[in-house]
């Protein structure tokens, strides 16, 4: 174990040393930690943003292919027609471009952010022994002309916040001195867990509301993943679960934005497939195209074709009738006595 754990801190080397600048430069502008920790959030969540709005669209779409996905379940019945329901499962999924872990990609993407993270963290603290045999803080990763550095020098490597060692965990209570200094620890790791279920709910609520069922699969990662979590925020330090607070923050209001601009309303798709189903229809059918392009244009009613005399039946090319005469004026009855005379 600790050998593969040597070979990834290798290769994340240039990494750490690059989060830790980064961080050092936040801590320069205003020297507190949870504002390093808050801007260095902020920069990578920017980086995941687009990859939260996708999943969130692929979480909706998911929930609209529920009703496909039951037809088919109840068409493909048995453990005998299993492999041929996943088959048709994934081509579904491949012709409405839906990924079904894509609802899941948020969570699974901030694992290398946390790894990274909480070794940067781990390294602000990082001790040595000198040569009398007392450890000294030798802060890893970081420069040492910045002021991060240099602070963290003189404190012994602790990351204090407001009379809290950021670099702690919850476990043991004894490095908190006490139970009560170690309750905002245990707040810490309450609310963190707490926004990833809001976030869930956030989407489920919607799906509800536009009456759209949540997919088994998706919803049972759902409620797992932050059962995890919750492991493994006691596990690490307080900073890094800072960081998921203020992430998960960070997309809940994303999505919150998205579904009051509409981006991923369920219920707004629904022409545009109809659309690429017709276009798959004319690809397939000869002579489709012509059909769906007759039927989407609207007659004008056509006038009653001209009775025919009985002799003849009415052509078109018939030549048009002779103009009337027109109706002959009464002489006045000045003109008449001049004619008299």
């Amino acid at each position: 174990m600790h050998s593969v754990t040597k070979f990834f801190g290798t290769i994340f080397q240039p990494i750490f040393h690059g989060i830790a600048w980064l961080m050092a430069a936040f801590y320069s502008l205003v020297p507190n930690y949870l504002f390093a920790i808050v801007m260095l959030t902020i920069v990578i969540m920017a980086v995941l943003t687009p990859l939260t709005v996708k999943s969130t669209r692929s979480m909706v779409a998911m929930q609209k292919l529920q009703p496909e996905l039951k037809k088919l379940q109840q068409k493909y019945k048995g453990p005998e027609n299993r492999q041929l329901l996943n088959e048709e499962m994934m081509k579904l999924y491949r012709e409405e471009g839906v990924n079904p872990l894509g609802g899941c990609l948020p969570m699974l993407l901030q694992a290398p952010f946390l790894f990274i993270l909480y070794n940067v963290i781990k390294g602000m603290s990082y001790e040595v022994k000198n040569k009398a045999g007392v450890l000294v803080s030798q802060p890893r990763y970081l420069p040492h002309n910045t002021t991060m550095y240099q602070h963290l020098i003189a404190t012994g490597g602790q990351v204090k916040v407001w009379g809290m060692d950021l670099s702690l965990r919850v476990f043991p209570i004894s490095a908190h001195g006490s139970f009560a200094a170690a309750l905002p620890f245990f707040a810490f790791v309450a609310l963190a867990v707490g926004l990833q279920y809001f976030q869930m709910a956030q989407i489920n609520n919607r799906s509800r509301k536009s009456g759209q069922a949540m997919p088994s699969q998706q919803l049972m990662m759902q409620r797992v993943l932050p059962i995890i979590f919750v492991f493994f925020y006691i596990a690490i330090p307080a900073a890094v679960v800072v960081y998921m607070i203020i992430s998960t923050g960070i997309r809940i209001i994303t999505q919150d934005i998205m579904f009051r601009a509409g981006v991923s309303d369920p219920t707004k798709n629904g022409l545009a497939a109809s659309r690429d189903k017709v276009k798959e229809i004319e690809r397939e059918i000869p002579g489709a195209k012509e059909i769906t392009a007759e039927s989407s244009v609207v007659t004008q009613p056509k006038k009653p074709a001209p009775k025919s005399n009985g002799n003849r039946p009415a052509s078109r090319n018939r030549p048009p009738s002779k103009p009337a005469p027109k109706p002959v004026q009464p002489r006045s009855r000045a003109k008449r006595k001049r004619k008299a005379r």
